[in-house]
């Protein structure tokens, strides 16, 4: 290609970037990602295959990324409308032990959960569907709902593993924390039964708390838009 063609290609391509910046939408001050406030606190590396932990037949919330506290509560209403999960590739003999100890489908579900204010009791709103994310091991999905969730403030969006799943990331700060549907001595119990809060409509005790360590998942909410030309009372 002669130089002067070259050249002129090189500029009308740059051309065209300009103009799918100029005509990208900008992202609506009513949409957020729970889970990464102000748009920071990227996932950290998940364990696994080193150092290999995994959550296990719970639902748990993060109560804690830096100062931000309660970062999967509802602040006003809206839509929860997907979910994105970050997975580690867990070692063919680590993927056995989870199947065998915990269940031979690795899964999750999005789960809305609301606080009693009495002795850390959550009464499961609703939930989605559970999904098999094996097939996304060592990769970080975003998981559209079939059907985006109502949700209205005070609200938390929570994680339910039925089973076994590889996200999660334990040695981090001690200002990150999050909280867990086991309770009692199931706090520190190696093997603690399965807790997992699936039956909606029901309470459940979330009474175990841990520091230093992050669950790997995101919802993606939608906030009602605020009149800007509300109707004139008569």
């Amino acid at each position: 290609m002669p130089p002067m063609r070259r050249i002129l290609l090189t500029a009308f391509l740059c051309a065209l970037a300009a103009c799918a910046l100029l005509a990208a939408p900008a992202l609506g001050k009513n949409t957020q990602e729970l889970g990464r406030p102000g748009g920071g606190f990227p996932f950290p590396t998940p364990d696994c295959p080193e150092n290999c932990q995994a959550i296990a037949q719970v639902t748990g919330f993060q109560v804690q990324l830096g100062e931000n506290k309660n970062p999967f509560m509802i602040r006003r209403p809206g839509f929860v409308v997907s979910f994105t999960i970050r997975l580690s590739k867990p070692s063919t003999d680590q993927v056995s032990f989870f199947k065998t100890t915990y269940g031979q489908t690795p899964q999750a579900r999005l789960a809305i959960v609301r606080s009693l204010k009495k002795k850390r009791e959550y009464k499961l709103i609703k939930q989605t569907q559970a999904f098999d994310l094996e097939p996304y091991f060592g990769s970080t999905p975003t998981i559209a709902l079939r059907q985006p969730f109502r949700v209205h403030k005070g609200d938390i969006v929570a994680l339910t593993v039925p089973t076994w799943l590889p996200a999660f990331a334990h040695n981090q700060s001690s200002d990150q924390a999050w909280r867990s549907s086991h309770s009692g001595d199931e706090c520190t119990a190696t093997n603690p039964p399965s807790a997992a809060h699936e039956k909606e409509g029901t309470v459940m005790t979330y009474g175990c708390f841990y520091r230093t360590a992050r669950l790997l998942y995101s919802a993606s909410f939608i906030g009602d838009p605020k009149p800007t030309n509300p109707a004139t009372k008569r």
